[in-house]
Order: C-alpha cells, then sequence, then structure tokens
C-alpha cells in the first residue's frame, strides 16, 4: 500500500499565482449513529427519497428508500460488498493521469479524452477536476492544471503545469468543440480567459445553452453563453460587500428556481446566492473550520437538503434546509482501514439512494449503500495505489454516474422542481 503524506496547506500553488482546488486533511474522523436530538446512539430511521429528483439527464424520476434523514457519524464497519451499486457507467475526472475516462462496473475503460501530455493542446487536458457528460454525445470537462511535482510531465523544479479551459469534447471525434480558456495555458481574468476553473456545468435556457464555471483561481463564478461566449451573469457582483467575496470556490450548481450554490472551498463555507448577489442561505450560518473545513463540492437533493464533501475534515455531511442548518447524514472516509488522508473531494448522491464518492489521495472511487453500516459496495481504483492501467487512478478529482443527475444540475431543461426556498 502506498500511503500518501499530504501538508496541512491552506492551498497548492502554480507559479501563475491561482490556487488549485486541493483540500489537505490529517483529522481522523471517529464513526457511530446518533440522534441529532438526544446524542444518544439509535438505530436510523429510514425513509423514502423524495420524488421529482432528476434522474437521467434531468427527467423526474422517484428514488428509491434510502436511509438518509438520519443523524450519522457514519463509516460503520464498511464492509466491502462489492456485489452490488451503481447501474451505468461511471465518468472519472482522473486528475494527474491527465484524462477523463468513462469506465463499466467491472472497470474496463470505454471511452477517454486526454493523451496524458501536461502541456495543454487539442488532444490533451492538464490534471481535470470536473467532468460530465451531456445527452448530446459531448463531455464537458475542466482543465484545472497541476502544480510542481504531482506528476512526472510536472517537474517539482518547474513552475507546475497550466491549463486554465472549460472544453466541451465530441464524444465520437474526440475533437474539442467548444473552449473557454487561453490556449497555452494563458491565465488571467478577462474575457475569454480563466485561472484554475474547478468546476463547470451546462445550463440550458429557452435562448440555448450556457455553460456555469468556478473560476477558482480568479475567486468568481461565470455564466458565459455557449453560442458567444458572452458572460450573461457572474458571481460576486459588481460593487459586492465582503460578505459576499469568494475566495477559493470550488464547485457550483445551478438550483431550479435559479439560484447558485456554492461550494466556497478556502471559505469554509456553502452559500446559496440568488440573481441579484443576495445571499439567501449559508452553511454554516459563522464560519467555523470544525463545522466545516474545505468545502470540495454541494448539491441541493431533491428533499432540500444539501449534500456537502467536508474534504479537510474528512467526511461528507448531508445538512437540512433550516437556517441555522442541522446536521441530518454523516459518512467518516477516515474510518476505512483507519486511513487518516482520505480527502474526499467529489460526493454525489445516486438515483438509488446510495452515495458515490471520489477520494483524492487513496486513488480511488466507491460507492456507499444507504444502511447503517454503510457498506462500500463499488470501487474503482487500488487503494493508496497510485497508476495508470486497469483499474487504476492517479488522485482523481471527480466521479458521477453517466445519466445520473440527482442534485445536480440537469444539463436538459426539466420541469423545474418545487422551492424549497423563499
Amino acid at each position: 500500500m502506498l500511503v500518501k503524506t499530504i501538508p496541512r496547506n491552506a492551498r497548492a500553488r502554480r507559479s501563475a499565482g491561482a490556487s488549485l482546488p486541493w483540500a489537505f486533511a490529517i483529522t481522523l474522523v471517529s464513526c457511530a449513529y446518533f440522534s441529532p436530538q438526544t446524542g444518544s446512539q439509535e438505530a436510523p430511521t429510514c425513509a423514502s427519497a423524495a420524488s421529482g429528483s432528476y434522474g437521467a439527464y434531468g427527467q423526474a424520476t422517484t428514488a428509491s428508500s434510502a436511509c438518509l434523514d438520519v443523524g450519522a457519524d457514519a463509516g460503520g464497519t464498511n464492509v466491502e460488498a462489492l456485489d452490488s451499486g451503481v447501474t451505468g457507467n461511471v465518468l472519472i475526472a482522473d486528475q494527474f493521469n491527465n484524462r477523463v475516462v468513462e469506465v463499466t462496473r467491472q472497470g474496463d475503460i470505454v471511452w477517454s479524452f486526454g493523451d496524458g501530455n501536461a502541456v495543454p493542446g487539442p488532444t490533451s487536458i492538464v490534471a481535470p477536476n470536473d467532468a460530465e457528460r451531456l445527452p448530446n454525445g459531448e463531455t464537458l470537462m475542466s482543465g484545472t492544471g497541476a502544480p510542481p511535482g504531482t506528476e512526472p510531465g510536472c517537474p517539482a523544479d518547474g513552475g507546475g503545469c497550466a491549463d486554465n479551459r472549460v472544453l466541451i469534447v465530441d464524444d465520437a471525434t474526440h475533437a474539442i468543440v467548444w473552449q473557454y480558456g487561453a490556449d497555452g495555458g494563458v491565465s488571467g481574468s478577462g474575457p475569454g480567459q480563466l485561472s484554475a476553473p474547478a468546476a463547470a456545468v451546462l445550463v440550458p435556457t429557452a435562448s440555448g445553452d450556457h455553460v456555469l464555471i468556478t473560476d477558482q483561481g480568479n475567486a468568481r463564478i461565470l455564466e458565459v453563453v455557449r453560442a458567444t461566449m458572452e458572460t450573461f451573469w457572474q458571481y460576486p457582483p459588481a460593487n459586492a460587500s465582503a460578505a459576499q467575496m469568494l475566495s477559493g470556490p470550488n464547485s457550483a450548481e445551478r438550483l431550479p428556481g435559479g439560484n447558485t450554490l456554492i461550494a466556497d472551498e478556502t471559505g469554509n463555507r456553502v452559500l446559496e446566492v440568488a440573481t441579484d448577489g443576495t445571499i439567501v442561505w449559508q452553511y454554516p450560518r459563522v464560519v467555523d473550520p470544525a463545522s466545516l473545513d474545505g468545502p470540495a463540492f454541494a448539491s441541493r437533493l431533491p428533499s432540500g437538503n444539501t449534500l456537502i464533501t467536508d474534504s479537510l475534515n474528512n467526511r461528507i455531511l448531508e445538512v437540512d434546509s433550516a437556517d441555522p442548518a442541522t446536521v441530518v447524514w454523516r459518512y467518516g472516509t477516515a474510518s476505512r482501514s483507519g486511513q487518516g488522508t482520505m480527502t474526499p473531494t467529489r460526493a454525489v448522491r445516486l438515483a438509488n439512494g446510495h452515495t458515490l464518492v471520489t477520494e483524492t489521495f487513496v486513488d480511488q472511487v466507491i460507492e456507499v449503500d444507504g444502511t447503517p453500516q454503510q457498506n462500500v459496495v463499488y470501487a474503482h481504483g487500488g487503494f493508496g495505489v497510485a497508476g495508470n492501467g486497469p483499474d487504476e487512478l492517479n488522485q482523481a478529482y471527480d466521479a458521477k454516474v453517466i445519466g445520473d443527475f440527482t442534485g445536480l444540475t440537469p444539463p436538459v431543461l426539466a420541469a423545474p422542481a418545487p422551492s424549497m426556498r423563499p
């Protein structure tokens, strides 16, 4: 087993000065179910997941029953029960292999983009941190870039390997059919420029597709019109207050009502903002690393709860929609094999009620079921073994089941779900 020793830095930086979306953690999380009301250990209460979740390409579905609305500092026994789990292929942003791969449940790679080169070009992407399959035979991905010494093509004595592009790739031809960001790894904050883009989602509108980009190095969220490259919306707004400013955002999702949910990683908070820039909800209400430390991703579930990847605290949290919010479910990633530096970077809830977790620093993607034991029912990648061979990853950053947009921004227009907020 390869055990990585990760310094507990606030941020890795490349020579261009843009922060990169990696969270480092050394905290072990103890794991047991508990009642948030009484503080005592109890058997969890199972309830059916809410109807109206986004399933295959945004179509409304009814999720299966799952133990979701319980208080849990979980982890349980994490028995490796690899006999059930994901029903579709998994799309993985395999960060330091400089590629995006689609894998079957059996682990076979059936599609990929990225030739492994650490220089951005027409057939390469450098250290992708995010990817999603679109319903029209295309794949959206974010070329975030790598700091020095993280991969063979990025030597420790160099200045890092930038990319700074968001791409849409034709699945059949592997050609880049859309690009936002300059060629040659150039970073900037002007029109058509990005700095360490950490994530992107397609936002369909009646007048055409938009792309919502988490431009981490510029501490902003950009919504650009796909057809014209024009900026349609931006957060923070002009003349923003100190409370509205971001500090290393790592993801943004467009909610059915039009608001935007942002994981402000270095700011240690998740916030929901209206189109005019008003903050309408925030977790935690008062920033506190004990509550949330390095949130790498957040999504709004059909129930109105919010699923948060709490990277530096080595856990996944589900919080309710109250203000202040209450934690109603937890999965402690550090419980597996006593490994302290799991550092999850993505957790997404699936239509079957399970949770797909990308554990960057142990080179693995896992699926956790909804039982009290929180069994690992699917895994891709060798635990703590980096590589680019069969069933190997190198600090993968993001994984999603293709066609399952539960809690995520669906890339097709769909009937709006009932709003959970005014």
